[in-house]
C-alpha cells in the first residue's frame, strides 16, 4: 500500500524528543496512523458526555484507503470538520479513538508497535486490524436516527464487524 502521508526524511523517533507544540507541520501530519476512525460519526450522551463511535463514516472518507477524499479542501464539503492542532487537543482528545497517536502522545503514552512511524509501512495499521478499511457505512446510506444501531466498541475488534 502506498503511504499517502509524507513520512520520509523525518528525524527518527521525533515524537519521543519533541512536544506536540514543537513539531513541524510535516511531523504533525506524520503522526496520523491512517486508521480512519476519526472520520467515523460519533454519538455523544448529553448527560454523561460519553462518546460512542459508529461505523457510519463521513461522506468524504475513502473506505479503501481510510483517508479523506478531499483532505485539503474538506471544509468546503464538511464545514464542521475539525482541524486538529496541539492547541485544541484538550477540547478534542476525549472523542478521538483510543489508539490515535495524537491522543496517546497528548496523554503521555507511547505509539503502538503497529504505528507506521515505527513499522515503516502504512499497511501496518490495516494488518493490525485497527483501521476502518472495508467495513464502514456511508452517512448517506444510513438515516441518522439509526446510527445507534451501528455503535462499535473501541478499540475496534474488526473480526466482530466483518
Amino acid at each position: 500500500m502506498n503511504d499517502l502521508i509524507a513520512r520520509k526524511g523525518l528525524t527518527p523517533r521525533f515524537w519521543e524528543r519533541k512536544s506536540l507544540h514543537q513539531m513541524s507541520t510535516a511531523e504533525w501530519e506524520a503522526l496520523c496512523d491512517g486508521c480512519g476512525k476519526c472520520c467515523l460519526n460519533k454519538l455523544e450522551d448529553e448527560d454523561s458526555g460519553a462518546v460512542a463511535l459508529t461505523r457510519i463514516a463521513c461522506r468524504l472518507l475513502d473506505d479503501g484507503t481510510c483517508r479523506c477524499a478531499h483532505y485539503e479542501n474538506r471544509h468546503q464539503f464538511v464545514p464542521d470538520c475539525i482541524v486538529l492542532k496541539p492547541d485544541n487537543l484538550d477540547t478534542h482528545a476525549y472523542w478521538m479513538p483510543t489508539t490515535c497517536a495524537y491522543r496517546l502522545l497528548w496523554q503521555g503514552a507511547p505509539l503502538p508497535d503497529w504505528h507506521p512511524l515505527i513499522t515503516g509501512t502504512a499497511q501496518s495499521v490495516h494488518d493490525a486490524g485497527v483501521s476502518v478499511q472495508g467495513w464502514t457505512l456511508s452517512e448517506f446510506d444510513v438515516p441518522e436516527e439509526e446510527w445507534e444501531e451501528h455503535i462499535i466498541e473501541e478499540p475496534v475488534d474488526v473480526s466482530r464487524i466483518r
